[in-house]
């Protein structure tokens, strides 16, 4: 008896096991064949679950049993009606995957169904110029392709996120912060109109004036409340060029406070961030391929045996015809600063180069096979009170000389009424 009951878990786990299912989630043949019963402007496929049971964290795997390709808004709605009319005890998920960059499994779906948003080419993208202009996206759609069309008319979105091979409804459904966010908030404060898929089914279009409770639990709702299918996204005036700097600081406080000075002035720069260096043998010899010491000579000096520094990094947009105005304000800002004189760097480049910098990197470690790898990320929000007490432990005690990722330092202040920080 016993060993019937082995030989029947075997079959059982290898079943599961090739399947790629986990026990709790396997669903019944005719859930799948329901499935096939909808009337779809896309399809369901099947091929292909391998992919989306993938993420860019590249720590877990969760394989769905199916991923819907939508040709419609209407093909999520029917699709998520489905799923809800199942009932309580279903255990049938859905989750919209955009370009699949969550970090632990958020945009798969274990045994469920998982809706490749970025398949979603009916909401055609439409740029409204004039006095308060905007644009319509669709939730699949990257933001580099949104601020690829907006400037075609001059314009572009306030607010960014690093990396721009990212969906507007990925974003938006977590905050989207960059160095822009101290000046317009994050991407969440700069949406003027949703059009929104319930966990019903029903489409819904939400607004701060309209089915205002949806709206703002849908902006950064982790998708909990709904699928972003359609975003309104304010837009301004786009600058030609960016002034791009560097420069580095040998202790914490000085860097932090020099951060909160920047973000509380009235005259400042576009963009504010920051981020712990590692100091190995040539600290400056990274930036030096496309950055320009403003000393040459004091650059080429610089040494120090810190182990950890912190650099600041900002930008300035101008248009070529204001170059000298620029100039002067970078001028009177840099001289406010308290950086190691030897390591201000800095480089002039388009707009748009200079908001697709990461993907010049991602194109880089693609080719030496360092892009699809695990990426463990953790981001946490220090109150002012305690960031001195946390940068002494963890950048001075616990950070080690083999730490080879990115650890950002982005200065925010205290929201307004009005979504702009202060």
């Amino acid at each position: 008896a016993m060993k019937q009951l082995v030989l029947q878990y075997l079959k059982l786990f290898l079943l599961l096991g090739l399947s790629g299912v986990t026990t709790e989630h396997v669903p019944k043949y005719d859930v799948l064949a329901s499935l096939g019963t909808l009337p779809l402007d896309g399809h369901f496929s099947f091929h292909d679950l391998p992919a989306a049971a993938r993420d860019f964290g590249n720590l877990s795997s969760f394989p769905p049993v199916a991923v819907l390709h939508p040709g419609s808004v209407a093909d999520i709605a029917r699709t998520v009606r489905h799923v809800f009319l199942m009932g309580e005890h279903s255990t049938l998920t859905v989750a919209a995957r955009g370009h699949g960059h969550s970090l632990y499994g958020q945009s798969q779906a274990a045994g469920g169904i998982v809706i490749r948003m970025e398949s979603l080419q009916s909401v055609k993208m439409q740029v409204h110029p004039g006095a308060s202009p905007y644009v319509d996206a669709s939730g699949g759609e990257l933001w580099i392709n949104v601020l690829k069309k907006t400037l075609k008319y001059g314009l572009a979105p306030k607010s960014w996120t690093d990396y721009l091979h990212l969906t507007v409804g990925g974003t938006l459904s977590n905050a989207g912060v960059s160095g822009q966010t101290f000046r317009h908030g994050p991407q969440i404060s700069n949406v003027n109109e949703l059009e929104i898929v319930t966990g019903r089914g029903d489409i819904i279009t939400c607004s701060p004036e309209q089915n205002n409770d949806l709206f703002h639990a849908a902006l950064g709702g982790l998708g909990q409340f709904g699928i972003i299918t359609r975003a309104r996204i304010a837009l301004e005036p786009a600058p030609q060029m960016v002034r791009w700097i560097r420069v580095l600081y040998l202790d914490f406080v000085s860097f932090t406070e020099d951060q909160e000075m920047l973000i509380s002035a009235e005259k400042t720069f576009d963009y504010i961030e920051g981020f712990v260096s590692i100091n190995r043998t040539g600290i400056l010899n990274n930036w030096r391929s496309s950055f320009n010491p403003q000393d040459p000579e004091r650059a080429s000096q610089f040494e120090t045996d810190r182990k950890v520094l912190f650099c600041l990094e900002m930008t300035k947009n101008f248009n070529p015809e204001e170059a000298d105005i620029m100039e002067q304000e970078v001028h009177a800002l840099l001289s406010q600063l308290r950086y190691t004189p030897a390591s201000l760097f800095h480089t002039d480049v388009t707009y748009m180069e200079f908001l697709d910098r990461v993907h010049s990197s991602e194109i880089k470690l693609r080719a030496k096979g360092l892009w699809e790898v695990p990426h463990p990320w953790l981001n946490l929000i220090v109150p002012r009170s305690t960031v001195h007490t946390f940068a002494k432990q963890v950048f001075g005690k616990i950070l080690e000389d083999n730490n080879n990722g990115p650890i950002l330092l982005y200065p925010m202040g205290q929201p307004n009424i009005s979504g702009h920080t202060k």
